[in-house]
């Protein structure tokens, strides 16, 4: 059976994106881009760039989002 991937963040730029999956990578939770190749940066208009994860590994990785964005804060 397929895992179902889920949205757990929305960038208007593919490198945040890409910094945010590497951070999830890094710790554990596989995450991947995608949406990059849509966006037109030579128009004002850009596609949403997405990161999702495997929909098991969904929970986890909002927390980590969620303590990764307070200790920025701090």
């Amino acid at each position: 059976m397929e895992e179902e991937f889920k949205t757990v963040a929305r960038f208007r730029d593919a490198m945040s994106a890409h910094i945010l999956a590497g951070m999830l990578n890094d710790n554990g939770i596989p995450a991947a881009v995608f949406g990059e190749n849509s966006s037109y940066v030579s128009i004002n208009y850009v596609d949403e760039v997405l990161v999702k994860v495997n929909a098991s590994d969904e929970e986890a990785a909002l927390k980590l989002i969620k303590e990764s964005s307070s200790e920025s804060e701090e």
